[in-house]
């Protein structure tokens, strides 16, 4: 039978390892030094494992202490959501979510949508983060990540949905083209000014181009002038006039619809890798985590699409 001795001490022990300290989590939770490091004492002797590592200057969690840490801050977030989900009878988005989204997409795409769901949602509290890498959800407690790319086999655990693939263009600025002409074919690429992406290693990616076969793509090393190792980088030296790029629809979506920037070679662009959106299964029926699955799907599809 469930005891509900196996809840005392989890929220002051949450609290100090989010913390860091005793004294830290003595201020967030009022109470004294003295009583937090009790209450941890207790919980340890109840456990019979230590929780933390102990110095005179640091407070660190033991390979114990961070199993431990993972699921109770599952079992607080599982209350919390019950309780939040009673409370608005269960279809008012509320509460905290966490979400993850890779950079420059992530910056440029989805944070707008999700902002404006939040605005109309005043009780939701969304945590964002950005990062590139691939992140295990479940492990590091995200309801909802955005990537671009990724497995086509998923976990039992995750659901995902896909939005559509980048659209990989040439371009370059209106300015560069009146003055150093507009290339015809590939081969026309050789007398111009590239601009690639670039590694921190110092390797350069190389460009994509369709085949001769209806989706047959060819990757090529290019002769670059310009390396830049950022997305948003390269929109800026293109826009710049210093070359001619190849980017993702998306990145530059705003720039073609203003005329800044200009498609070349349209006859070559390819696809790019796909968009998908990838949830907890465990998480899907809170009202805001599926009322901003929908958002996002429906704010991101018309970016993800290609640009003809």
């Amino acid at each position: 039978m469930f005891s509900s001795e196996r809840l005392k001490g989890i929220d002051v022990f949450v609290c100090v390892a989010d913390s860091g300290s005793f004294k830290g989590a003595a201020e967030r939770m009022s109470l004294t030094a003295s009583a937090i490091s009790k209450g941890i004492a207790r919980l340890e002797s109840r456990l019979g494992t230590r929780l933390f590592h102990r110095t005179t200057r640091s407070l660190s969690l033991t390979d114990a202490g961070i199993a431990f840490y993972r699921t109770c801050t599952g079992v607080l977030a599982d209350l919390e959501e019950a309780e939040l989900s009673l409370l608005a009878e269960n279809t008012e988005p509320r509460g905290r979510i966490r979400i993850d989204l890779p950079g420059a997409f992530g910056r440029l795409q989805a944070l707008p949508v999700i902002l404006r769901f939040a605005q109309e949602h005043a009780l939701l509290l969304p945590h964002i983060s950005f990062s590139d890498r691939l992140i295990d959800p479940i492990e590091e407690g995200v309801d909802i990540v955005v990537r671009i790319g990724g497995s086509d086999v998923w976990p039992a655990a995750l659901e995902h949905r896909y939005l559509g693939s980048e659209w990989h263009i040439f371009c370059a600025s209106p300015a560069y083209l009146s003055k150093h002409g507009t290339p015809v074919t590939d081969r026309d690429l050789e007398q111009h000014h590239c601009i690639a992406y670039g590694w921190a290693d110092g390797t350069v990616s190389p460009w994509s181009f369709s085949g001769k076969h209806p989706g047959e793509i060819e990757r090529r090393a290019i002769a670059a002038k310009f390396v830049v190792g950022d997305g948003e980088g390269l929109v800026i030296a293109v826009s710049a006039g210093c070359g001619i790029a190849q980017l993702p629809s998306w990145l530059i979506k705003r720039q073609l619809e203003e005329g800044t920037l200009v498609e070349v070679l349209p006859h070559l662009a390819t696809d790019g890798l796909a968009i998908n959106l990838i949830w907890l299964r465990s998480r899907q029926a809170l009202p805001k985590v599926s009322a901003l699955l929908e958002a996002l799907a429906d704010g991101l599809v018309p970016s993800a699409s290609k640009i003809q």
